[in-house]
């Protein structure tokens, strides 16, 4: 089943969505949005656990 993530979910006011096969995926393609489009270099393990936990089944 595939994984889909909502950023307005994390908390920003962004209409992006990612998807992929698996979380990692998610979680590696939401990295480099946050890089490219929240200007976010560095991402804490806190964050990243927040992120992860937003993820959901498509």
């Amino acid at each position: 089943m595939a994984k889909v993530l909502h950023c307005r979910d994390v908390g920003f006011d962004c209409e992006g969505v990612i998807s992929g096969d698996t979380e990692d995926d998610v979680m590696t393609q939401a990295a480099e949005h946050a890089r490219t489009a929240h200007d976010m270099d560095d991402i804490t393990p806190e964050t990243a656990e927040q992120i992860r936990s937003k993820i959901r089944d498509e």
